[in-house]
């Protein structure tokens, strides 16, 4: 159980619909039930993921494969219990697999797609955007804002969420896997709460604004400008329905939140925002 814990917190989160530290307070026969499920095929073996046993072999109704960094915990040939977790020689599993050097990926659904197909793209869209909130949380906690500071770790939260539900195409996913990967649309109403806390305390806007008013207002405002991108690129998983349309309304109000967040931590910091004003060239003499 040691080592299914350890793979747990090393195993990338924008695969899994819940975070790691929530599986590892599970008791240790919910956890592997729970992990495995994640990953269920109805149509492939444990050969395809480098596992010695033919999964086909096993009780029909409960086929289930992991993944390679997975494989010891669930897939012993030899049946060992955890106290084999505790041999001096055992290997951490590593963080690379080779399975996408050929330029192809696979989702939660278990189909391998190009790199550049649109499920990936919306991948990494989210995932940029996680990273730019990430920076300007560093910002915003230089200035002591920690109510801000909270909201944009438990956004970045609700997009590892975001992430698991684009990783898993209605098409092709079984109920379980969209059972486990869906996405909560409360999330929605949460940033309009805020984004209205906020603006009872900000100025009128009545001018166009350029981004600016400090670091942490500017990097809020650099998240704002991916987070449209990340909008985009959702958008035609949106409209042929193989995501929760709560996603793309989440990605559409997190654009209003963080604008709204840069103007308030530039207020709260007091910096000033720079003013959208027409330029003129001077006429040469």
């Amino acid at each position: 159980m040691t080592s299914l814990l350890r793979t747990l917190k090393s195993f990338p989160t924008t695969s899994m619909s819940v975070q790691c530290r929530s599986i590892c307070q599970l008791p240790r026969k919910d956890t592997i039930c729970l992990v495995s499920s994640l990953f269920y095929r109805s149509d492939v073996s444990c050969f395809r993921l480098n596992c010695g046993r033919d999964n086909s072999l096993r009780q029909a109704k409960t086929r289930r494969v992991v993944p390679l960094l997975m494989q010891k915990s669930f897939c012993s040939e030899s049946g060992k219990s955890e106290s084999s977790d505790k041999r001096p020689d055992r290997k951490l599993p590593k963080i690379y697999t080779r399975t996408g050097d050929k330029g192809t990926s696979v989702t939660i659904a278990g189909d391998r797609r190009p790199k550049n197909d649109i499920v990936f793209e919306a991948l990494g869209a989210t995932d940029e955007l996680s990273s730019h909130i990430g920076l300007a949380r560093e910002f915003v906690q230089e200035s002591n804002l920690s109510s801000t500071n909270l909201q944009l770790e438990e956004i970045q939260c609700i997009l590892q969420d975001a992430g698991s539900n684009i990783a898993t195409p209605k098409s092709l996913a079984s109920k379980n896997q969209l059972d486990m990967t869906g996405f909560n649309g409360a999330t929605v109403e949460m940033l309009e709460t805020w984004i209205d806390e906020m603006t009872t305390k900000l100025p009128p806007l009545r001018n166009f604004i350029l981004p600016s008013g400090g670091k942490s207002s500017s990097a809020i405002h650099v998240a704002r400008s991916v987070c449209r991108r990340a909008e985009r690129s959702i958008a035609p998983l949106a409209t042929s329905d193989e995501i929760d349309p709560a996603v793309a309304r989440f990605i559409n109000r997190l654009s209003d939140y963080l604008f709204t967040a840069a103007r308030y931590v530039a207020q709260e910091e007091g910096k000033k925002e720079t003013v959208y004003r027409r330029v003129k060239p001077k006429d040469k003499k």
